[in-house]
């Protein structure tokens, strides 16, 4: 199991340029991925998107591609020289015209947007993407062994609670078979009460506690919620993605609870029923952060 949940960092260098790739996600119900490349190479967002699809199956993943050159080997500073006498002349009539000193200095033209400009040595797409989808490898690397250790916890922590469940099953099981023979007692005591006394044989009796009997049984919702135990340790073990599966369990699981509840006419077993569905929701809680 892993968590949808985690960072990854990785680098590679080709030629004096060194290529960053920062990769995070985080919960979404389908895969979504994010990406921020330079403008130069946004070519490269379907290659970029195959391979985040590749490494992770689930959840909102951002992807940011920096590129960092070696100043003196790459980049040049350029000056547009037209614009900056552009600048010049419009601050020098601005002066005039609210009859004030124009005292232009030269690193107050330079400052002025587009004047000074660093021009980086071109990189053809073919070049960039080696590097790229090396660092990019490592960042998913990184992601998904942050992810997997995030998604050990989570199912520790959901087959503790499932375990609980299982405990709460069995004392539910038990119980549920007392139930008809209770309510048997409780009922000949009633009428004994009322001075209306019964044998237990009594044809009416019996049916009445057999009509109730009908009414309260819970052991196939008992039967499907076991099957449902099985199939969720089943998928927590398959190793593949499951977190779409496991929350559609979910629902069945408190869809057998449900009816237990309002079956069972038993205060002790209801108890159990308001245990379970909440230990239910925890998982959910954890399930839904899972890939």
């Amino acid at each position: 199991m892993k968590s949808m949940t985690g960072f990854g960092r990785g680098e590679a260098q080709r030629s004096g340029v060194t290529w960053s790739v920062e990769c995070s996600s985080v919960n979404r119900k389908q895969l979504e991925v994010a990406l921020n490349l330079p403008r130069e190479l946004s070519e490269l967002e379907n290659a970029v998107r195959a391979d985040v699809s590749a490494a992770v199956s689930r959840g909102r993943v951002n992807v940011a591609v920096r590129k960092e050159s070696a100043a003196a080997a790459s980049d040049t500073i350029r000056v547009d020289q037209l614009l900056a006498e552009q600048y010049f002349h419009a601050m020098h009539a601005l002066a005039l015209k609210l009859d004030i000193p124009a005292d232009i200095a030269l690193t107050d033209i330079t400052r002025l947007p587009g004047v000074l400009s660093q021009a980086q040595a071109e990189i053809a797409t073919e070049d960039a993407w080696p590097p790229i989808q090396e660092a990019l490898a490592a960042a998913l690397k990184q992601l998904n062994t942050m992810r997997s250790a995030e998604g050990a916890s989570l199912r520790k922590d959901i087959e503790t609670r499932l375990a609980l469940i299982v405990s709460l099953l069995d004392s539910i099981r038990a119980k549920a078979a007392t139930v008809p023979e209770h309510q048997r007692k409780v009922l000949r005591q009633r009428l004994e009460e009322a001075g209306l006394p019964l044998p237990m044989d009594d044809e009416r009796l019996v049916k009445e506690i057999a009509l109730f009997a009908d009414r309260t049984d819970i052991s196939e919702e008992l039967t499907r919620a076991a099957s449902h135990v099985q199939q969720f340790r089943a998928y927590l073990d398959a190793g593949a993605p499951a977190g779409r599966s496991l929350d559609f369990l979910l629902q069945e699981f408190f869809r057998e609870f449900n009816t237990m509840g309002s079956k069972c006419n038993n205060a002790e077993i209801a108890h159990h029923v308001v245990t379970a569905k909440t230990e239910l929701e925890k998982i959910r809680e954890q399930v839904q952060n899972a890939e």
